[in-house]
């Protein structure tokens, strides 16, 4: 089986925690190179319904079984939806949600791994190389921007994503963007492209 071209697949494809500027950088970047912008979270409910999932049945599950487990329910859902918005998306700029590339099941992960191999870029946003600094910038911003920490019964999502080793295998490179503005940044990037 041959390997997609560059114009089959996302030109750029932003990862990471909740709070790292994915959606406000993805649009920034795809606005200057007049490419499509898709935020995974905007869109993935149509996906999840392809394989018998929504967000509704993610929030029954969290009622009847708690977070971490419904999570971990949900995670065969969330790698079909990024290979579809893979598939569907040629040359587009695409922000995937922190769950979208954080996996308990290494199955799932090899999914996600694959989807995004042919990928040009995959960029992890970070604030900083520094994991302290990081986590704190990221909960000022989600308590800000979100309304919420992301400390739900006792898990802390942030540090979990912050730390997952999945993410850092699907990322071809990782960028920090501790005092910079998004469009600075799209300017980096770009540059770097």
């Amino acid at each position: 089986m041959s390997r997609p071209t560059p114009t089959e697949v996302p030109w750029m494809v932003l990862i990471g925690p909740a709070g790292t500027g994915k959606s406000t950088l993805g649009q920034e970047i795809a606005a200057r190179t007049q490419r499509p912008f898709v935020d995974l979270d905007a869109v993935a409910d149509g996906y999840y319904a392809e394989v018998g999932w929504s967000i509704a049945t993610l929030r029954e599950r969290i009622a009847a079984v708690g977070r971490l487990a419904a999570e971990a329910e949900w995670e065969p859902a969330r790698a079909h939806a990024v290979a579809r918005a893979v598939a569907d998306n040629p040359g587009a700029v695409i922000a995937l949600g922190a769950g979208h590339t954080s996996y308990t099941d290494d199955q799932q992960l090899a999914t996600v791994r694959t989807a995004l191999s042919c990928c040009p870029d995959v960029i992890r946003l970070l604030p900083s190389p520094d994991r302290e600094t990081s986590l704190n910038v990221l909960r000022q911003r989600c308590a800000v921007s979100k309304g919420r920490s992301w400390i739900i019964d006792g898990h802390d999502f942030l540090a979990h994503w912050l730390d997952d080793h999945g993410i850092q295998l699907v990322a071809k490179r990782t960028i920090y963007t501790l005092d910079e503005t998004p469009t600075q940044t799209a300017a980096r990037l770009l540059r770097d492209s």
